[in-house]
């Protein structure tokens, strides 16, 4: 990789006016596997991002289209079994590569002043990933998706006071229904990811301002 970025660097020229931004601090001793946790949930993030969109050329967020995409991606597009599984396996993957991370920073004590803002963010991480991969369930709209979703956005009522406006604004409307798919999938490929993507630049930018913080 570092033969390959020379190469480009020789053609384009990119390291002098980006030298801050490619120049990093002195890495700790003592580093080991344990602190590539992060690394590891990111690049699970770059592979649901790749394979989303890939699949996101046949799938079709219709009540009356949705199962029947999911059928074809399947048995019909070449691969697309394939790409599907591996964005079901990184989903898998992200939420326990950043479990396994957030455990690393909470015994290492990293998460203690100055880097209790990057803590906060990496929390906010996770809880989009479990909402990303919520809302991703009810996709292919069978049964298993739909009744998983029904129990799940039921929840929500349960809240005293408000609970019925919460299941609204989950679903769309009153039932789960062609609405619902269509604002899961939404917030499924437009603003989760969006919001992932802030929260990581956000997270990077401080660990490269910050350090990384190894328990000794």
């Amino acid at each position: 990789m570092g033969k390959l970025f020379d190469w480009i660097d020789g053609v384009f020229h990119v390291k002098k006016p980006h030298r801050r931004f490619l120049k990093r601090s002195i890495i700790p001793e003592r580093l080991n596997y344990f602190y590539c946790l992060g690394g590891a949930a990111f690049t699970s993030y770059l592979l649901l991002f790749a394979t989303g969109l890939l699949l996101s050329l046949y799938y079709i967020p219709s009540e009356h289209e949705a199962f029947s995409s999911i059928v074809k991606i399947q048995r019909e597009v070449h691969l697309g079994w394939f790409i599907r599984s591996v964005h079901k396996w990184s989903a898998t993957f992200i939420i326990v590569f950043i479990l396994s991370h957030t455990l690393r920073v909470f015994v290492s004590g990293a998460y203690s002043k100055p880097k209790e803002l990057n803590w906060v963010i990496g929390s906010l991480t996770l809880l989009f990933a479990f909402a990303s991969g919520f809302t991703g369930y009810l996709l292919p709209w069978d049964q298993k998706a739909y009744w998983a979703t029904e129990v799940g956005t039921s929840m929500g009522g349960t809240v005293p006071f408000i609970g019925r406006h919460i299941v609204y604004l989950i679903r769309g409307g009153t039932d789960l229904d062609g609405a619902t798919l269509i604002r899961f999938y939404s917030m499924h490929v437009l603003w989760f990811p969006l919001c992932m993507s802030m929260l990581l630049w956000a997270h990077f930018h401080m660990i490269k301002r910050q350090g990384i913080k190894v328990n000794l």
